[in-house]
C-alpha cells in the first residue's frame, strides 16, 4: 500500500513571502520577518521541551513582540494586526498546486499537519484554493505537543487507522524532517530557498528542490 503523504504547511506549502511588505512597513527591513520565525519557531521548541504548552498563534504573537523590543520598535496595532492575521493568507509556492495534482491524480492519499492551530490551517489551506486536495488538515495543537515531538506525527497516524511507517511527511524544514524520522515516518524534503538538511541527523529517501521534483521522485519510491 502506499505510504500517504503528511504535508507541512508554512513554508512547505505556503509562501511566508507574502508577509515581507507588512515587515518592511512595521520595522522598515523585509528581512525582519526571517527573524521573527526563527524567534517563533525558537519558542515552540522551549515550549514543547518544557512541557510549557502554548498554541502556535500565541506563540507567534509573543514572538513578535520580542523582535519588536530587541529593535526598539513600537509596532501599531495595525501593523501588529496585518502580520498576525497575514499568516492566514499566504499563498501557495508556485510548484505546489501541480505537485499536488501529480500526486493526488497518482492514487495516493494527501492529507497536512502543521503546528498551526486546525482553525488557522482550514484558513490557511481555503484562502491558498488547495482544500480540495487533502482528506484530512491535522493539527499538532489536538495534541498539545508541537513538532518536532513525536506525538504529533503518531496522531497523524493513528488517526488515518495506518502504521506510522505507511506515513511520509513532506517539510521544507530539516527539524520536521528529524522529528517525524525519530517518530518513525518517511519523509522527504524539498529545498526551499535557504533551507538545508541538517547532517547531524538521518537523510530523507526523497529529496528535490521543489515539489514537481519531489512528488517524481516519491512515485518512483511508491512504484507508480
Amino acid at each position: 500500500m502506499p505510504r500517504i503523504c503528511v504535508f507541512d504547511v508554512n513554508e512547505t506549502l505556503l509562501d511566508l513571502r507574502a508577509l515581507d511588505p507588512h515587515f518592511e512597513r512595521a520595522f522598515g527591513d523585509a528581512h525582519v520577518r526571517q527573524a521573527w520565525f526563527s524567534q517563533l519557531l525558537q519558542t515552540a521548541f522551549v515550549s514543547t521541551i518544557t512541557d510549557n504548552y502554548k498554541d502556535f498563534g500565541t506563540i507567534g504573537a509573543t514572538a513578535l513582540d520580542m523582535i519588536a523590543t530587541r529593535r526598539g520598535v513600537t509596532l501599531s496595532q495595525q501593523d501588529r494586526t496585518s502580520i498576525l492575521q497575514g499568516m492566514r493568507k499566504l499563498p501557495p509556492h508556485p510548484d505546489v498546486r501541480d505537485g499536488l495534482e501529480r500526486l493526488r491524480n497518482a492514487g495516493l492519499r494527501l492529507v497536512t499537519l502543521t503546528n498551526s492551530t486546525e482553525q488557522v490551517a482550514q484558513e490557511q489551506i481555503k484562502h491558498a484554493g488547495l482544500s480540495e486536495y487533502f482528506e484530512r488538515i491535522f493539527s499538532a495543537d489536538t495534541v498539545r505537543r508541537l513538532k518536532p515531538a513525536p506525538e504529533p506525527y503518531r496522531m497523524v497516524a493513528g488517526r488515518l487507522g495506518v502504521d506510522i511507517g505507511q506515513t511520509r511527511l513532506i517539510a521544507a524544514h530539516s527539524w520536521d524532517i528529524a522529528g517525524a524520522l525519530h517518530a518513525g515516518c518517511a519523509t522527504a524534503f524539498i529545498h526551499r530557498t535557504g533551507m538545508v538538511l541538517d547532517p547531524l541527523f538521518e537523510r530523507p529517501d526523497v529529496v528535490g528542490a521543489d515539489l514537481h521534483e519531489v512528488a517524481d521522485r516519491i512515485l518512483e519510491k511508491e512504484g507508480m
